[in-house]
């Protein structure tokens, strides 16, 4: 199966940076296109980012500008780079690919001061 493990989250002010990574197993990420959810007390889970097979990138309208989403193949680990960071920001974030029939842990970021 594939195997997410997510990491990087913590506790952060606001208007700071956090940077998380996800080790992908049982998969290669440069194959699939791959994302990134959160899921806020209370909220649905929410789709954030994802990168394509081929590189292109997209995001929910809140985060662009601030959020960047990235892969490294070499590693097989997808990342999702946090600037800029607000209290709504704060969730549980995951990574996934498309197409996955399981989840990871996710990684909880929260963002106060």
């Amino acid at each position: 199966q594939v195997q997410f493990v997510e990491s990087g989250g913590g506790l952060v002010q606001p208007g700071g940076p956090l940077r998380l990574s996800c080790v992908v197993s049982g998969s290669i990420v440069s194959r699939y296109a791959m994302g990134w959810y959160r899921k806020a007390p209370g909220k649905q889970l929410e789709w954030v980012a994802y990168i394509e097979s081929g590189g292109a990138t997209s995001y929910v309208d809140s985060v662009k500008g601030r959020f960047t989403i990235s892969r490294d193949n070499a590693k097989n680990t997808v990342s999702l780079q946090m600037n800029s960071l607000k209290p709504e920001d704060t969730a549980v974030y995951y990574c996934q690919q498309r197409g996955s029939g399981n989840w990871g842990q996710g990684t909880q970021v929260t963002v106060s001061s």
